[in-house]
This record gives structure tokens, sequence and C-alpha cells, in this order.
């Protein structure tokens, strides 16, 4: 089962933006890896993030946003685009959305995904407030 946590980093942000005292800067970049899991086959499962985290454990790739969407009122779902080429042959089991300061602010674990080399793939996160 996936999970999904902003992080520390993340929510002392959405703090200080909600007192007045800074600016909340925009999630601009999505990054994925392979380290959203933990052992193999049938004792494999997925690790649980703890909202500590600074950056992805096992980061592959870091890719501009391709867009956003809000399909609910109080959820923005984020999305990236990897080519035909990228990542082709790899596992992807967690991603990250990055702000504009380039912090991890959320952080997301799940069963391993295998990209292709002759397919696309869009990745989505929901930020739900």
């Amino acid at each position: 089962m996936a999970q999904a946590v902003i992080t520390k980093i993340g929510r002392e942000k959405l703090c200080r933006a909600h007192a007045g005292d800074t600016e909340l800067p925009a999630i601009t970049y999505m990054a994925l890896g392979s380290g959203g899991i933990t052992g193999s086959g049938d004792s494999m499962s997925v690790i649980e993030p703890t909202g500590e985290e600074t950056a992805l454990a096992e980061q592959k790739i870091i890719k501009e946003l391709s867009g956003h969407t809000y399909p609910e009122s109080t959820t923005c779902r984020y999305s990236a685009k990897l080519a035909k080429e990228e990542l082709s042959g790899e596992y992807i089991s967690e991603q990250g959305l990055i702000d504009a300061d380039g912090d991890l602010v959320a952080y997301k674990t799940f069963m391993p995904k295998g990209k292709d080399g002759d397919m696309e793939f869009i990745f989505d996160m929901d930020e739900i407030f």
C-alpha cells in the first residue's frame, strides 16, 4: 500500500506562510527513485515515510512538472512525464515533490513500477489539504 507524507520542512514552510512571515515557494519538480521498498519477492514491503526525509532514498531522476490539476477543491495533483528513454529497465518505488527552493516537501513510497523502454510514463502525486 502506498504511503505519503508532507515532510517536516514542508510543514514548517506551510506554518510560516500561514502566519504571514514568508511566502510559500511553488512546487516545481518531481523526483523519482527506487528506494521505497525493503526486501524482495514475497517478503517485499513498502517503507513507511517518517516525514523527516530531506531527499529520496535512491533518487534516479528529477523532472520538471508537466502540469497540475485540482481534482477536488482541497487537492492539487502534480504530474511529471518520463520519456520512453528515461529510466528504461528501472523499477520506481518512491517519489517526491520539490519546491522552488530545492526542498523535498512531500514524499511517497509504493510497490515498484517497472519502466519499459518503449513506453512513456506519467506520474501523479496528490497534495491533499
